[in-house]
C-alpha cells in the first residue's frame, strides 16, 4: 500500500519518557516494518513519511545511495526548524559527489594523528574547568561551568573563533536547532552564518593555524569552495562538535550519578571501563533522536515495505539503538557490552568525522572527574534535567555536589 493510501499515521516526533529514555512506542514499532508517520509542519509543510525502526533497516536507509540526504531537492523533508534554500545548510544534507568533494576538505583535521596533537591542550583545558568547579560553593551546575564549557572551547580554538564569542554562538546554536519556533531558528540560523562568513573573510586577510583559515587559503582563495560553501563547512563543524559534545559528556556523567553500581564499576582499575562505557553510553542515550531524514530517488524495498520514488523516509537511530534482537536489555546500561556496531556516529558515507575528537573530550573528561571528584553526587532530581522538544537530547543543566 502506498505511503499516502495508509490511514494508520501516527505524529512524530515521539516524546522520551521522564527518564530521558527512548520514547517506549519506539519497541513496538520495531516489531513491524517501516510505519507511516506525519512530520510536524514547520520550516515546510507537514508530510508523511516512512519511520524506520529496525537496527538492520537503519544500517540499510544510512547506507543505501537510493536514499537521499539532498535538501535541496524538490519536496525533500525537513527536521531541523530551517527552510530549505538555494544552498544546503551544510554537506550533511548533501549526496556524493558533492558531499565527499567538501567533506573531504576537513578529513585531515580528525585524522588520529592530529587529534593526538590536542590531548595534552584538552587536558589542560579540563583541569583549569575543574579547578574553577572545586572553588565553587555547592551545588554547582557541573553543565554550565564543565560539560558546556569544554566542547565549546575546544571547538572555538579547532575553528579559530575568538573565545569571547563563544556565548554568541553557543545561544545560536541552540535557537537553530530547536524545535519551537521555525521563524526564529532562521534568524539565528542566518546570525550564525553572517558571523561565519565574516570571520572567514577575516581569516582570509589576516590567517591562523586554525580550521577556518585552512579552508579559506587552501580553498576559498583558490576557488575550489564559495564562501557559503565555507560557511556551511564552518558551521557544520560548530553545531555537531560542540552540540553533540556537549550533551554526551554531560549524559555520560548523569549515567553514572544515577547509579552507585555502574559508577562502581567504570570507576574500578583506574577506569578500564572509561572507554567502553562513553559508547554504550551514547548507543542508551541515542542523543540523535530524529534528526536524519531522507527522501527516495527511486522505488526500493525497505525493511518489506515498498518506498516509492519521492517518498520521504525518517530514519530512528535511537530505535535501532534499542533494537532487542541486537542489543540484550537495552534499556540497561551495560559498560562490558560489546557496543562497536552502535549508530550513534552514523553509518556509511555520513559516518561521523568527528568521532576521534569527541572520544578524546569524552575519555579525559571523565577520567578526569572520577578521579578528582570521587564522592561527586546529583544535587537534584534526574527527571528534571532533560532538555524537551530538541533535535539532540541533552541536558539544560547538572546540578551537583562532592
Amino acid at each position: 500500500m502506498s505511503l499516502d493510501a495508509r490511514t494508520d499515521v501516527v505524529d512524530w516526533p515521539f516524546h522520551r519518557t521522564e527518564d530521558g529514555e527512548p520514547a517506549p512506542i519506539l519497541h513496538e514499532l520495531r516489531k513491524s516494518p517501516p510505519c507511516p508517520v506525519r512530520i510536524p509542519e514547520g520550516a515546510a509543510e507537514s508530510r508523511r513519511a516512512w519511520l524506520v525502526t529496525r537496527y538492520a533497516d537503519v544500517r540499510q536507509a544510512l547506507m543505501d545511495p537510493r536514499l537521499s540526504a539532498d535538501e535541496t531537492l524538490p519536496g525533500a523533508p525537513v527536521r531541523i526548524q530551517i527552510p530549505p534554500g538555494q544552498n544546503p545548510s551544510s554537506f550533511l544534507r548533501l549526496d556524493d559527489p558533492e558531499h565527499a568533494r567538501l567533506r573531504g576538505m576537513i578529513q585531515t583535521e580528525f585524522t588520529a594523528r592530529r587529534v593526538r596533537r590536542l590531548r595534552e591542550p584538552v587536558q589542560r583545558l579540563i583541569d583549569e574547568l575543574l579547578d574553577e568547579l572545586a572553588g565553587l560553593p555547592q551545588p554547582a551546575d557541573l553543565h554550565a561551568v564543565f560539560s558546556r564549557t569544554l566542547p565549546t572551547l575546544v571547538i572555538a580554538r579547532l575553528l579559530g573563533v575568538p573565545e569571547e564569542d563563544s556565548a554568541f554562538f553557543i545561544e545560536k546554536t541552540r535557537t537553530t536547532i530547536s524545535q519551537e519556533s521555525p521563524a526564529v531558528s532562521y534568524v539565528a540560523f542566518t546570525e550564525m552564518s553572517d558571523y561565519l562568513a565574516e570571520l572567514a573573510r577575516h581569516k582570509l586577510r589576516t590567517p591562523g593555524d586554525d580550521l577556518i583559515s585552512r579552508l579559506a587559503a587552501q580553498h576559498y582563495a583558490t576557488g575550489a569552495i564559495s564562501l557559503d560553501e565555507l560557511v556551511g563547512i564552518a558551521r557544520l563543524v560548530l553545531v555537531a562538535g560542540h552540540e553533540t559534545t556537549t550533551n554526551q559528556i554531560a549524559l555520560n556523567i548523569l549515567g553514572l550519578l544515577r547509579d552507585d553500581t555502574l559508577r562502581a564499576q567504570v570507576a574500578a582499575d583506574d577506569g578500564a571501563l572509561v572507554p567502553n562505557y562513553i559508547e554504550e553510553s551514547m548507543r542508551y542515550w541515542s542523543i540523535s533522536q530524529d534528526a536524519m531524514v531522507r527522501q527516495a530517488l527511486e522505488d526500493l524495498d525497505l525493511g518489506g515495505v515498498a518506498v516509492a520514488k519521492g517518498d520521504a523516509v525518517v530514519i530512528s537511530v535511537p530505535a535501532g539503538n534499542h533494537d532487542e534482537s541486537v542489543f540484550a536489555c537495552p534499556g540497561r546500561i551495560d559498560p562490558h557490552r560489546d557496543t562497536s556496531g552502535h549508530l550513534q556516529w552514523g553509518y556509511g558515507p555520513h559516518y561521523c568525522q568527528g568521532a576521534p575528537l569527541a572520544r578524546l573530550e569524552m575519555e579525559l573528561s571523565l577520567r578526569t572527574l572520577l578521579r578528582r571528584f570521587p564522592d561527586l553526587r546529583s544535587a537534584a532530581d534526574p527527571k528534571t534535567v532533560f532538555r524537551r522538544g530538541t533535535v539532540f537530547h541533552g541536558v539544560t543543566h547538572l546540578p551537583v555536589t562532592w
